[in-house]
């Protein structure tokens, strides 16, 4: 009988029942929700399963044991309990990092240390050896110390689950890929759906969007720690890409649209696209937010630039109100734009039909939606525009 390993994907907060539902239609068992993160249980194959497909995930780990410590001896006790010989082979790399909030034991490199003692030793005894030269594969040990509460974990992504492959270089601070699909997921994203975006950047919710309506895995471009594992078999990993690579769409008939004032993210984005996979579905021209005018049936997800990107205020209150102006003149079948300016609504000119607080990393943020206007297909005259909604340099 498989045996049955509980997995956690943390997420950016206002987002897990994104993850929810996606964890869940892999056919995972036992699914909870907590604040930032979604737990579930599954056989090997799950592990390569969201590793591959989850979109909004940062990454998946393997809950090992969760005890109680408030001594060094009983955190010891906790790990060594572990059967580390039956997950880690006699020369596995482990290096050990971890977290601790509102518990005795404090110190994060102490605990690291009582940790990595721990394995060592039952490492030692569990394969009858006194040497571990840590020469072979890569197995990351996590744990998190919350309230006296240990939770000991295996990295089974590596790097984290935003770096899809195709991104090499990014514009200053671009939304993270797993956030961008998260939106275009709340935005209702679907197989036919137009997304325009008039700050594209380096193209990250264009080309998540269309990953999404095309069904796209998102880690079929990438490896993953667990690749190496000697508990999860290759041939799992060869059958979970098959099964992805079966199930996307492309004859789906979604077209995305991005624009940007700045000419290096226009270049930057285009790469990235085809770089993912969907360069045939993502177009991008350059283009000041002023002259853009959204198609009628076009959902807009957008991250408006604030903070990092601009620096002033002013100017993002500026950008805000001339993307509400263009907006009020040109109504969309939906606006999703996520920021940091907590006055976002009164820049924009219009109160939003609803709102979700996302954090960004650490930083708040509130993606507000509108969508008061149902869909209708209507090209925009083609004389006069190019399909990303800008003035037509061509002609």
């Amino acid at each position: 009988m498989p045996t049955t390993y509980t997995l956690v994907a943390p997420c950016f907060f206002g987002t897990e029942h994104t993850l929810s539902f996606e964890v869940k239609r892999l056919g995972a068992q036992n699914v909870k929700v907590t604040d930032g993160r979604v737990a579930f249980d599954g056989d090997a194959s799950m592990i390569a399963a969201a590793n591959l497909n989850l979109r909004t995930a940062e990454r998946v780990l393997l809950l090992l044991k969760t005890f109680r410590a408030e001594t060094f001896d009983e955190l010891f006790d906790g790990v060594y309990s572990i059967p580390w010989e039956e997950l880690l082979p006699a020369d596995a790399c482990f290096p050990v990092k971890g977290s601790s909030l509102s518990s005795q034991l404090s110190s994060v490199p102490a605990c690291q240390s009582i940790v990595k003692k721990a394995v060592v030793k039952r490492l030692q005894y569990g394969h009858k050896t006194e040497t571990l030269p840590e020469t072979g594969a890569l197995y990351k040990i996590r744990f998190a110390l919350r309230k006296n509460k240990v939770e000991v974990m295996l990295d089974t992504s590596g790097d984290g689950l935003h770096k899809r492959g195709y991104r090499k270089n990014a514009t200053l601070a671009p939304i993270k890929e797993t956030l961008a699909a998260a939106i275009a997921d709340l935005g209702f994203v679907r197989r036919d759906t137009l997304v325009q975006d008039p700050f594209c950047g380096s193209g990250t919710m264009v080309i998540e969007a269309a990953q999404k309506a095309l069904n796209i895995a998102p880690g079929l471009r990438r490896r993953f720690a667990a690749e190496q594992f000697a508990f999860v078999p290759p041939e799992l990993w060869k059958e979970e890409r098959r099964k992805a690579l079966e199930a996307a769409r492309p004859d789906a008939a979604f077209e995305g649209f991005g624009s940007d004032i700045d000419p290096a993210a226009v270049a930057l984005a285009t790469a990235n696209a085809k770089l993912a996979g969907v360069g045939d579905r993502c177009h991008f021209e350059v283009c000041d937010v002023r002259d853009f005018r959204p198609r009628r049936e076009a959902t807009i997800l957008t991250n408006p630039p604030y903070g990092e990107r601009l620096g002033d205020a002013a100017q993002a209150a500026a950008l805000a109100r001339t993307l509400g102006q263009v907006w009020k003149e040109n109504p969309t079948a939906g606006l999703y734009a996520i920021t940091a300016d907590a006055d976002f609504e009164a820049h924009f000119g219009k109160k939003a039909a609803k709102r979700r607080k996302i954090y960004n990393g650490m930083i708040p943020c509130q993606l507000y939606m509108y969508f008061d206007r149902p869909a209708r297909k209507e090209e925009s005259p083609s004389h006069a525009r190019s399909q990303t909604g800008c003035p037509d340099r061509r002609r």
